[in-house]
């Protein structure tokens, strides 16, 4: 039975299907994902759904947690059998640094890259009245910035940008109801922006909106450029996104990939078998939960797109492997990346 030391922190969510016979055997995955209320929980308990009705010889219960990290940590550490993990996630795993920081002594097993369900794009605002005084992002250095919250996958992303850029700020914790207010007052310079899949902001940027009247802050040109050689990418979001004036056409903001993973528990024909039912209901996914907008535009391209965000990091389920050659998006260079199970 998994371990379960995590209990004190998650609120099961079960989301269940009778089986087609008594005798089958099912197993079951405890799969993390982040707080209720956020977009990976709203969007896991969409996944399940259909995972659940689509193979009868699994049934994932979601897991709500206080963060994408936290489902990493309890994979690698046993406590789960799924979990929500992004390419920074496993940047820093790799790298053991930041949030993974003296972490892989504790592993008991590598997490790995499976499926890769919807992109976070990040950037940064500031109030209208600021806009003709911070032109660009290298001109938050010494200012006071809430760039999200502590464990937050998109504050490592963003955080990560300014080191790059040599931005050095005033990290400022908050409370995310508090975030517009703090930004009318000036007692915040600036904070992160960031929507899912191109098409909407976090639900608190919004309620922020109605305390403060702020710009999007793009990065300057030369920034972008710098940047990009850093590995990072850009998208240009269109204002309409905000539904509100963000005071610019379109704001820039560096996406990176998040995942609903399972590891090499799972066999590589079923790892595929999953992947399959996730294209054959796409639509109803897309549907339920605009975060798969982009799988409904191109399930395979995103696999694409994911996997080389992190594919010097994260080795690749083979089941997800099996899946792109099938529709030809895989890389021969990526060969020597395909995760294997360990032996005695």
């Amino acid at each position: 039975m998994l371990k379960t030391s995590l209990s004190a922190l998650i609120i099961g969510t079960v989301v269940t299907f009778a089986t087609a016979s008594s005798a089958q055997k099912v197993t079951d995955i405890p799969w993390g994902t982040a707080p209720v209320g956020s977009s990976g929980h709203k969007a896991l308990v969409t996944l399940a759904t259909v995972l659940n009705r689509e193979m009868k010889d699994y049934r994932v219960t979601v897991q709500p947690t206080p963060g994408a990290i936290v489902t990493m940590k309890g994979y690698a550490t046993g406590q789960f059998l799924g979990y929500y993990g992004a390419d920074i996630g496993f940047y820093e795993l790799a790298n053991d640094t930041a949030r993974f920081k003296g972490f892989k002594a504790q592993m008991k097993r590598q997490p790995v890259q499976s499926f890769w369900a919807f992109t976070i794009e990040v950037g940064a605002a500031v109030h209208v009245r600021d806009k003709g005084k911070f032109k660009q992002w290298r001109d938050l250095s010494g200012q006071r910035v809430f760039t999200g919250a502590p464990l937050w996958d998109v504050r490592a992303h963003l955080e990560r940008a300014f080191a790059s850029l040599g931005v050095k700020h005033e990290y400022v914790p908050v409370d995310l109801a508090t975030a517009g207010s703090l930004l009318d007052s000036g007692r915040l310079a600036s904070f992160i922006l960031y929507t899912t899949a191109e098409t909407s902001p976090a639900p608190w940027i919004t309620e922020a909106s109605l305390a403060a009247d702020w710009a999007a802050l793009n990065p300057s040109a030369e920034e972008v450029e710098a940047l990009k050689k850093a590995g990072f990418s850009f998208v240009n979001v269109k204002a309409a996104a905000f539904r509100r004036n963000i005071h610019a056409d379109t704001v820039q903001l560096s996406p990176f990939f998040y995942g609903f993973h399972v590891g090499l528990e799972i066999p590589e024909n079923d790892v595929y078998r999953m992947l399959m039912a996730i294209e054959k209901n796409v639509e109803e996914l897309a549907k339920a939960d605009g975060s798969f907008a982009q799988i409904k535009a191109g399930m395979a391209a995103m696999q694409r797109r994911g996997v080389a965000a992190a594919i010097d990091s994260a080795a690749v389920h083979p089941g997800l492997a099996k899946y792109m050659r099938e529709r030809k998006v895989w890389d021969s260079k990526w060969d020597g990346r395909i995760a294997k199970a360990a032996t005695n």
